[in-house]
């Protein structure tokens, strides 16, 4: 008896758990706001999904990650734009089906939601103004006195703590913040993702990034799916999709959104 109370349980929460992608649609929640991973658009063209609301349209790699996984469980692709920090509690409230923004699965994060395999894998560097004195750092000894922030609720804050001597800036909530505090030289350089800064470089002539020698953690530099606890069916289906798309076609997914990034995105 209580083995079938048990798999009724089980069966339960699985029914539960897919209960937001029985309606036809995968819902993905993203900021929106972090090129080349993901970025708002005002015209419409043949790479970007309408974000949900009428807030305009997606682009970035990924929203291309987002299609093909939504084309391979046969749903139709619906945007949210949420900031970064209501992600998290969106997907735990079932207001979105995933998290696909350039989320790393730490351990922290682990504690409340699942993550698939990553879907891409990066090194961190300081974007820094290309006229300045520490466009020319080479290790994490080279930014003593110099004005260093990175974004709020991220572990790139906590890398900080590895550049010797900085002044420590508050963090701040995005990405566009930093470049613009960085060109107004309110700060020295701010903690990104190579892709990020590239996007960011490509946008902005007067910037630059360097690579002092991060250490840090493969689950920090990696981004994967991030899921609702209980739903290892759907793990494993994400993860196969992932797997069908190799490391040629995501660095190609990559240059293309990085080329692709509208100036205003930044």
């Amino acid at each position: 008896m209580k083995k079938i109370i048990v798999t009724l349980l089980a069966v339960a929460m699985l029914l539960s758990a897919c209960a937001a992608l029985a309606e036809g649609t995968f819902r993905v929640g993203m900021e929106c706001d972090y090129p080349p991973f993901n970025w708002t658009q005002v015209a419409a063209d043949e790479n970007a999904v309408p974000i949900d609301g009428g807030m305009g349209y997606a682009g970035g790699y990924d929203v291309e990650i987002a299609k093909r996984i939504a084309e391979a469980l046969d749903k139709e692709l619906v945007v949210v734009k949420i900031e970064w920090d209501g992600l998290i509690p969106a997907l735990n409230s079932d207001m979105i089906d995933a998290v696909i923004a350039g989320m790393s699965p730490t351990a922290e994060r682990k504690i409340t939601v699942d993550f698939t395999d990553a879907y891409y894998n990066s090194d961190l560097v300081v974007v820094v103004r290309a006229d300045s004195d520490y466009a020319n750092a080479e290790s994490l000894s080279d930014f003593a006195n110099a004005k260093i922030t990175a974004q709020l609720n991220t572990f790139h804050y906590t890398v900080l703590d590895q550049l010797e001597g900085i002044n420590k800036m508050p963090a701040m909530e995005t990405f566009p913040a930093m470049i613009t505090a960085l060109n107004s030289g309110a700060i020295d350089g701010y903690i990104s993702e190579r892709p990020g800064a590239v996007s960011a470089v490509a946008a902005n002539a007067g910037l630059t990034f360097v690579t002092p020698g991060f250490v840090a953690f493969e689950e920090d530099t990696s981004i994967a799916v991030a899921l609702k606890q209980g739903q290892p069916e759907l793990i494993e289906q994400i993860n196969g999709i992932l797997a069908g798309i190799d490391t040629d076609a995501r660095n190609a997914l990559m240059d293309a959104a990085v080329l692709n990034q509208p100036v205003s995105a930044e």
